[in-house]
């Protein structure tokens, strides 16, 4: 059954193989592999250190590099596989307001369309509200239409279709005051 954790060293193998089903180079949104820096993933030790990374990333008495934002990472597991990761930004900057959001998500691919994402963000909006926010905002490329379906289905209300100059990206927002089922809907 998926659950939400917390990023963990000890998943380093099943994250590795899950990592080998992207395309070199795919943007996964929600993985923070922009934390990276200098670590070599490949190593025990580097990826201990992003993944230390990651989990400091939430904790607001620490600076966070420019152009970031205090964000809290969890990893979508099943058992000891990982299966994916979606983040909360705790605010937005000018970039992540122009076509980010608040959370984003990815799942690999040989575990996509089993509503892990929809499931995902579910559980994420929950716990929103205690970081002071009561609405947030979520983007997807526009041509992303699963991604799309997984807003939606947590409420989303498209504002409208922007071009950032880069993509052409879909805008969202969720209210947070509704309430909001936590099924698993078949996981």
């Amino acid at each position: 059954m998926a659950e939400l954790i917390a990023p963990t060293a000890r998943l380093r193998s099943s994250w590795l193989t899950a990592r080998g089903e992207w395309q070199p180079g795919a943007h996964q949104d929600g993985t923070g592999l922009r934390l990276v820096g200098d670590d070599d993933l490949d190593s025990p030790d580097g990826f201990a250190s992003w993944v230390e990374r990651l989990r400091q990333q939430s904790d607001r008495s620490l600076p966070v590099g420019e152009g970031r934002v205090h964000a809290t990472h969890w990893w979508i597991v099943d058992g000891e596989t990982y299966l994916g990761a979606i983040d909360l930004r705790h605010y937005l900057n000018a970039v992540l307001l122009e076509g980010g959001g608040h959370i984003g998500y990815s799942v690999r691919p040989s575990a996509r369309r089993r509503g892990l994402a929809t499931w995902a963000l579910g559980a994420v909006l929950l716990r929103a509200p205690a970081l002071g926010l009561d609405r947030v905002l979520l983007t997807c490329d526009d041509g992303n239409a699963g991604s799309a379906r997984t807003i939606e289905s947590n409420g989303g209300v498209l504002e409208e279709v922007r071009s950032t100059g880069i993509w052409v990206k879909r805008r969202y927002w969720i209210t947070l005051d509704e309430p909001r089922s936590t099924a698993r809907r078949g996981l």
